[in-house]
């Protein structure tokens, strides 16, 4: 929501308040002419909001900001909005400077029932901020569909009311371990960016085992500030250089050869505002996703290139992924849905964009293009592609549909995980498995293909099979389609994270494979948010 007071309106009400004889505030001792005036002023102002409306005529419209015995909430308010960018929040989106100068003012009835409704209006952006997100994540990128939670405004303020408001205020950020450590993570690198950061770039395009010169002291030098090396005065690419590169790489989902090639250098080069920027994006996603995530779910993390079984905040499974390839049509969506069963040696129903977009100009030149996939009729039936004249159809027109039947050669392997939405994307296995041992794994049509399907299909089903190893490849050896229900459905998060703080306070950062997190800083920006140097 947008505040309905804008700073013309503000210097208005300060203007107003230098000019009344009035009295400040308004408490039970007053006379009833004035606290009627009062109780009319917020009526009035609330009208315009449902949300408020609700909320004052539910406490015959009584202030709980401007009365005289409003003061512990009035500074709970200021100190929240003191402290947003705590959390990567607009500070400035909250006007706290304005309203403390308006607390302060002697204002008439009327200009304290706007008062009051200006500040219940901006602690509910605040609290709709730190709860849900200051940019909703549709508008920054289409393919960030997360079904973000949005709370009740009348139910917030009387929650807030109720409530002792310095609490209420600090409990309304995301209370999950990954939130606070990222935080933690943000005050350490504004101290850093304070500092003056890791020192100088390194000035080398590759640097290996053996080399010696400036370069290499430059490259030593940044990884000991960074904290992946201790002291040393080494001029020489030595193995101890060598295993603290090793370790970079590993927290940036590097190939870890130990080598300081152009990839891994781009990212050592990383400034520490550009790594601020990422831990903020990542606040933004953890307030977007400020919700039970359950006790048990399937975590694929797409600029990580990992599937995770997660339960009790622990990884039981881990696989590598290759998740869709960065164009326009092809990447993999954001979005939580529900894992509900399985299918062994599934057969591939094309989707229709694959079908006319890159298939059907194969088979017009060439009527026996993609020979492993089956024609299908209206009627559900294979067509003889004899009987098919592909060049009279385009796009549009194109009548049928394809079919890859079970295989070892089938294009979703020999098993697929279901969680049936909107986007027709799933987790499934793949004949291409050279795919998983590169370092960037961007290359599907956008479902998400998992190189241990088989170990993951076990670690699913051993919450209801005795032997789940046993059970799948029973099921397996018929080469026929076979569908298994999971016993209890498991939620599936698909997420976007570039920067996490694991359990022992390591930051990890990946590359931004599909630009959303520079979108989502742009946007951040935009609404206010800016990186700032601390000092200490």
């Amino acid at each position: 929501m947008t505040n309905k007071f804008n700073r013309r309106s503000t210097l208005q009400l300060l203007a107003a308040g230098a000019a009344s004889t009035a009295l400040p505030f308004f408490g039970a001792g007053r006379a009833n002419a004035a606290v009627t005036a009062l109780k009319q002023s917020i009526a009035e102002q609330a009208a315009k909001d449902k949300g408020l409306a609700e909320f004052y005529r539910g406490r015959g419209f009584e202030p709980i900001f401007v009365g005289r015995s409003d003061g512990r909430r009035r500074n709970a308010l200021l100190k929240a909005f003191a402290s947003a960018q705590d959390h990567g929040l607009p500070e400035a989106r909250y006007g706290g400077g304005e309203l403390k100068a308006l607390f302060k003012k002697r204002l008439d009835a009327r200009s304290a029932g706007q008062v009051e409704i200006m500040a219940a209006q901006r602690m509910l952006q605040y609290a709709d901020d730190m709860r849900s997100g200051a940019i909703n994540p549709r508008k920054v990128d289409s393919t960030i569909v997360i079904d973000v939670a949005r709370y009740d405004r009348a139910s917030t303020l009387d929650a807030f009311a109720g409530s002792n408001p310095s609490s209420f205020l600090k409990k309304l950020s995301p209370r999950s371990p990954e939130y606070l450590r990222l935080q933690k993570e943000k005050i350490r690198l504004e101290k850093l960016i304070g500092r003056g950061g890791w020192g100088p770039k390194v000035q080398a395009k590759s640097l290996k085992l053996g080399q010696s010169d400036g370069a290499v002291v430059q490259l030593r030098n940044r990884l000991i500030a960074m904290g992946y090396m201790r002291r040393s005065a080494s001029k020489t690419y030595d193995a101890k250089l060598q295993n603290g590169v090793a370790q970079f790489q590993v927290k940036h989902g590097l190939n870890p050869d130990g080598i300081a090639g152009k990839g891994t250098l781009a990212e050592i080069n990383k400034q520490a505002p550009d790594r601020l920027a990422q831990i903020i994006v990542a606040m933004e996603r953890q307030r977007w996703n400020n919700r039970a995530l359950g006790k048990k779910y399937v975590w694929v993390n797409i600029p990580d290139y990992h599937v995770d079984i997660m339960e009790n905040g622990k990884s039981t499974f881990r696989s590598r992924v290759v998740v869709g390839k960065n164009t326009s049509d092809r990447r993999t969506p954001e979005f939580s849905d529900t894992m509900e069963f399985m299918v062994i040696n599934p057969s591939w129903y094309v989707p229709r964009s694959i079908v006319t977009k890159e298939y059907l100009p194969l088979m017009q030149k060439n009527p026996n293009a993609q020979n492993q996939l089956q024609i299908i009729g209206s009627n559900g039936k294979p067509v003889s592609r004899s009987a098919v004249n592909f060049r009279q159809y385009n796009e549009k027109t194109f009548p049928y549909s394809m079919k890859q039947p079970p295989s070892k050669g089938n294009a979703l392997g020999l098993v697929k995980f279901m969680f049936p939405n909107k986007y027709n994307i799933y987790l499934h296995d793949t004949p291409a498995k050279k795919l998983f041992g590169r370092e960037t794994r961007a290359y599907s049509h956008g479902c998400v293909r998992v190189h241990k399907p088989f170990e993951f299909a076990y670690a699913l089903l051993s919450a209801q099979e005795r032997d789940p190893e046993s059970f799948f490849k029973k099921m397996l050896g018929t080469g026929k389609e076979r569908t298994v229900n999971l016993a209890k459905p498991l939620p599936v998060h698909l997420s976007y994270y570039t920067a996490w703080v694991d359990a022992k306070g390591r930051a990890n950062y990946r590359r931004d494979v599909y630009n959303r997190d520079a979108k989502i800083f742009a946007a951040l920006q935009a609404a206010g948010v800016s990186l700032r140097a601390a000092k200490g």
